[in-house]
């Protein structure tokens, strides 16, 4: 498997999101709302800078230790 050249903040990017996605599960309905805005945020900074056939090597990037 081939790992693309990641800038440094995208792959914290993923990492955040990943962060941000498991507090998202974690939390109860009526505490979510900051979470969810900021899980849609990063979402949309991963989809425009990463093309969808590189998203999941991103992911398994992300999970290396740094």
């Amino acid at each position: 498997m081939v790992h693309h050249d990641y800038s440094p903040d995208l792959v914290q990017a993923q990492r955040d999101w990943t962060r941000t996605y498991q507090a998202l599960a974690e939390t109860g309905a009526a505490h979510n709302t900051v979470l969810r805005r900021r899980l849609i945020g990063l979402s949309r900074r991963l989809v425009q800078d990463v093309p969808r056939a590189e998203r999941a090597d991103l992911r398994r990037r992300a999970q290396e230790p740094s």
